[in-house]
């Protein structure tokens, strides 16, 4: 049971800190990283290719370049945009086969953080 308990918090703990860190350092009001994140916001918005699909390439990048954060976030978007299990499980084994067996252990924890949000 207390391994359920400790799972539970999982995501809101990676969603909390997210934010929080995300507030502060936009707090500091620098041009930059303002640009930047924009930027990358922009980048995952539906264009030639669908929001669904640049969310996975996203993934896949996260895993081969093995960002945990990253991944979590993906993962996140990922669900909410209803993607199947049986659709994931395709962009880890891409992932895999692209980053080699180092991506494994990431694979381990994506596959957790999935199980967690499904819950």
């Amino acid at each position: 049971m207390l391994k359920l308990f400790f799972m539970s918090n999982l995501v809101q703990e990676f969603n909390d800190y997210r934010s929080r860190m995300n507030d502060l350092i936009l707090s500091k009001d620098n041009l930059v990283i303002k640009r930047l994140w924009n930027l990358d916001t922009n980048t995952y918005a539906a264009g030639a290719l669908d929001i669904k699909t640049k969310e996975l390439l996203g993934l896949v990048a996260s895993m081969v370049l093995r960002c945990d954060d990253c991944i979590k976030y993906h993962l996140w978007k990922a669900h909410e945009l209803k993607v199947s299990t049986e659709e994931l499980y395709e962009v880890f084994a891409v992932a895999n086969i692209v980053g080699g067996t180092i991506v494994i252990p990431h694979t381990r924890r994506a596959a957790e953080f999935w199980e967690e949000l499904k819950n």
